[in-house]
């Protein structure tokens, strides 16, 4: 089954690309949720992706809900910069979704108090930057589930 990223309307073009390729890399399914800041005829999103899109499950919704509806059997984490518990806190299930927002805004506020129990953070310092890069912080989360289960289907 594999892994989920879900954007929440991605805004930078390279950010998603960068998620592509790792999403191609490990198997994992792409979700986005429109509307997107820029078009995936984007040159850029082409080049940060590096060519690797044909090899990546992209999945389009209209809406986060309309996304979470049709996966209700499946566990979502909200992954932001407040969130209560730690990524390494969770035990991560096969056909896990982790849900990433906004590069300039985040998840809504309102998103993440209807699913408080599964608001995750990454421990950084604040003293110098207000969050990590949105690529990278995908890549942390679908790494650690990944080597909990033993990066099933990699090598």
């Amino acid at each position: 089954m594999g892994f989920h990223i879900v954007l929440y309307q991605p805004e930078i073009p390279y950010n998603t690309g960068n998620i592509a390729r790792t999403c191609a890399a490990t198997n994992t399914t792409l979700h986005i949720i429109r509307p997107m800041g820029f078009s995936t005829n984007d040159r850029m999103l082409k080049r940060a992706g590096c060519d690797y899109w044909h090899s990546v499950d992209v999945r389009y919704y209209d809406s986060l809900q309309e996304c979470m509806e049709q996966y209700a059997k499946h566990r979502f984490f909200f992954v932001e910069t407040d969130g209560a518990k730690t990524y390494t806190e969770i035990s991560y299930q096969d056909g896990d979704f982790f849900v990433f927002g906004k590069e300039t805004t985040g998840i809504p506020q309102s998103i993440l108090d209807e699913h408080k129990e599964n608001w995750v953070n990454i421990p950084m310092s604040v003293e110098h930057v207000r969050s990590l890069n949105l690529s990278n912080t995908a890549a942390i989360l679908v790494y650690e589930a990944l080597r909990q289960l033993q990066f099933p289907g990699l090598r």
